[in-house]
């Protein structure tokens, strides 16, 4: 019977079953997809993320990020990163490069996809293995986490950001295009925002972020393409910078953001990464923070005390949640949402504050 059974392979998964196996125990990943795999995100990976993922082993390729730029019709501010820089970095450059170092710790990644499972008091058993602990990193939707609350029932109200409305959707597209600047610009209008991410000398990703409301129907999801380049319009600046480059990946889509879960541990069952909740990719700090509860989980499946990582989870990943959800809610009022970049602007020192505290999750 082996320590561990990671279900799922993407960034947080793998990180996750490096910090256990360093930690001593025997893990292996169940990942039905191929290396590296590909994901709509924003790419930008924050200073403290930078230094994780260093502590790690992984270094991977990408772009040096120096801070980040808020701009919109008529205002911009910026604010620089204070502890050393951020990485853009591709999706799949990251994915291969925590591959790599799983693969160089000799942890089994199995080519099964988990949806189901049975536990006990004393172990897990899935995909024909049996293990002490199973920890849930199959993402956004993830199929663990709805077997799970089948048993327990809905999520509890009043979790941050349960109110938000409607559903917010992420659209991704890489230009080859030479960066212009060092930064990640966040593009805002009044109902969607851009995020231009640096993640090689040659090529920037463009991630939209928007809200679709339910009551109107349509979602285009025939013609994401059609979707995005609409979308992108409301954006004439950033369009005008991208004009004549060409794409450079597929198109792709996620969503929607918001998944609330009651809690993350279920006896010997523990949820990590998109998996064990999500507000929004506003604040950019997803990666960081599930780096966070990696090492997290790690510290407790070690101790062989898995009832704690409920209150671990909480203390690594409540502030982003929080902050992430304050600012969506800002954003959605109709007097504070048009004035958050010009209080950016007019208030650089608390711009900057806001940022590296973001940075640093």
């Amino acid at each position: 019977m082996i320590d561990l059974l990671v279900v799922g392979g993407g960034p947080v998964g793998l990180a996750t079953a490096i910090c256990c196996a360093r930690a001593g125990l025997s893990v292996t990943v169940a990942e039905p997809r191929s290396a590296p795999v590909d994901k709509a995100c924003g790419e930008g990976v924050m200073p403290a993320a930078v230094r994780r993922l260093a502590a790690l082993g992984v270094t991977p390729d990408g772009h040096p990020l120096h801070g980040i730029r808020y701009v919109d019709a008529t205002h911009r501010a910026e604010a620089r990163f204070t502890r050393g820089h951020g990485l853009g970095v591709r999706r799949t450059v990251l994915h291969a490069a925590l591959a790599a170092r799983a693969a160089a710790l000799d942890i089994p990644v199995l080519p099964v996809r988990v949806t189901q499972f049975t536990q006990d008091a004393g172990h897990v058993t899935a995909a024909g293995l049996e293990a002490r602990y199973l920890v849930a990193a199959d993402g956004l939707h993830s199929t663990i986490r709805r077997a799970l609350e089948r048993d327990c029932g809905p999520p509890a109200p009043g979790v941050p950001g349960s109110r938000e409305r409607p559903q917010r959707y992420g659209l991704r597209q890489h230009y080859r295009i030479a960066p212009w600047s060092d930064l990640v610009e966040v593009h805002w209008t009044p109902r969607a925002e851009a995020y231009v991410t640096p993640v090689s000398p040659d090529v920037v990703g463009v991630a939209l972020l928007f809200a679709r409301d339910p009551s109107r129907g349509s979602r285009r999801e025939d013609d994401p393409a059609g979707d995005f380049k609409a979308r992108l319009a409301a954006f004439p600046a950033l369009l005008g910078r991208l004009a004549g480059a060409a794409p450079a990946s597929e198109l792709r889509g996620a969503g929607p953001m918001l998944q609330r879960v009651r809690r993350r541990a279920h006896g010997r069952v523990l949820l990590a990464g998109d998996a064990s909740g999500y507000v929004d990719a506003l604040t950019g700090e997803g990666i960081g923070v599930g780096l966070a509860q990696a090492e997290a989980l790690a510290a407790c499946l070690a101790a062989d005390r898995p009832a704690d990582y409920e209150r671990a989870w909480r203390r690594v990943s409540g502030p982003a949640w929080r902050f992430t959800s304050a600012l969506l809610w800002s954003r959605n009022q109709s007097l504070l949402g048009p004035r958050l970049v010009p209080f950016a602007q007019r208030f650089p020192r608390v711009f900057t504050a806001l940022v590296n505290q973001v940075a640093e999750a």
